[in-house]
Protein backbone atom coordinates (compact mmCIF):
# COMPACT_ATOMS: atom_id res chain seq x y z
CA UNK A 1 0.00 0.00 0.00
CA UNK A 2 2.77 2.51 1.01
CA UNK A 3 4.86 1.50 -2.05
CA UNK A 4 2.00 1.93 -4.61
CA UNK A 5 0.81 5.63 -3.02
CA UNK A 6 4.49 6.81 -2.87
CA UNK A 7 5.07 5.57 -6.46
CA UNK A 8 1.98 7.40 -7.38
CA UNK A 9 2.95 10.25 -5.63
CA UNK A 10 6.38 10.66 -7.25
CA UNK A 11 5.12 10.27 -10.74
CA UNK A 12 2.83 13.56 -10.28
CA UNK A 13 5.46 15.57 -8.54
CA UNK A 14 7.77 14.61 -11.68
CA UNK A 15 5.18 15.43 -13.94
CA UNK A 16 5.30 19.31 -14.32
CA UNK A 17 9.07 18.84 -14.97
CA UNK A 18 8.75 16.19 -17.78
CA UNK A 19 5.96 18.30 -19.49
CA UNK A 20 9.12 21.27 -19.61
CA UNK A 21 7.86 23.74 -16.71
CA UNK A 22 10.83 25.33 -15.01
CA UNK A 23 11.97 25.21 -11.62
CA UNK A 24 11.59 27.93 -9.03
CA UNK A 25 13.90 31.23 -10.07
CA UNK A 26 14.61 32.13 -6.40
CA UNK A 27 15.27 35.74 -7.52
CA UNK A 28 14.57 37.20 -3.77
CA UNK A 29 16.74 34.12 -2.64
CA UNK A 30 19.79 35.31 -4.84
CA UNK A 31 18.57 39.58 -4.19
CA UNK A 32 19.44 38.46 -0.13
CA UNK A 33 22.81 35.91 -0.72
CA UNK A 34 24.35 37.46 -3.52
CA UNK A 35 25.35 41.17 -3.05
CA UNK A 36 29.07 42.71 -3.49
CA UNK A 37 31.13 42.64 -0.56
CA UNK A 38 31.76 46.08 1.36
CA UNK A 39 35.29 45.20 2.27
CA UNK A 40 35.39 46.36 5.70
CA UNK A 41 38.14 45.19 7.91
CA UNK A 42 36.00 44.70 10.64
CA UNK A 43 33.59 42.32 11.00
CA UNK A 44 29.84 43.09 12.41
CA UNK A 45 30.26 41.48 15.54
CA UNK A 46 33.37 43.69 16.31
CA UNK A 47 32.03 47.17 16.18
CA UNK A 48 31.13 48.29 19.35
CA UNK A 49 33.35 49.44 21.94
CA UNK A 50 33.05 46.56 24.64
CA UNK A 51 33.12 43.81 21.91
CA UNK A 52 36.53 43.01 21.85
CA UNK A 53 36.91 42.11 25.80
CA UNK A 54 33.52 39.80 25.29
CA UNK A 55 35.42 37.70 22.37
CA UNK A 56 38.75 37.60 24.34
CA UNK A 57 36.78 36.14 27.32
CA UNK A 58 34.65 33.92 25.04
CA UNK A 59 37.90 32.89 23.18
CA UNK A 60 39.51 32.39 27.01
CA UNK A 61 36.91 29.89 27.89
CA UNK A 62 37.04 28.29 24.81
CA UNK A 63 40.61 27.55 25.27
CA UNK A 64 40.10 26.58 28.75
CA UNK A 65 37.31 24.04 27.85
CA UNK A 66 39.58 22.36 25.20
CA UNK A 67 42.35 22.11 27.35
CA UNK A 68 40.34 20.41 30.33
CA UNK A 69 38.65 18.32 27.35
CA UNK A 70 42.56 17.45 26.57
CA UNK A 71 43.56 16.45 29.68
CA UNK A 72 40.52 14.58 30.09
CA UNK A 73 41.13 12.44 27.41
CA UNK A 74 44.60 11.68 28.44
CA UNK A 75 43.80 10.50 31.37
CA UNK A 76 41.03 8.33 30.43
CA UNK A 77 43.48 6.53 27.90
CA UNK A 78 46.35 6.31 30.20
CA UNK A 79 44.17 5.55 33.37
CA UNK A 80 46.32 8.35 34.97
CA UNK A 81 44.36 10.16 37.92
CA UNK A 82 41.85 7.65 39.13
CA UNK A 83 41.10 8.02 43.01
CA UNK A 84 42.12 5.03 45.16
Amino acid sequence: MFAAVSRSVATRAAAPLARGHQGQRRGFINWMTNYPDKGDLNPTWLKQPGDTATLAFGALLVGYGAIQCAVGFYRLATGKGKKE
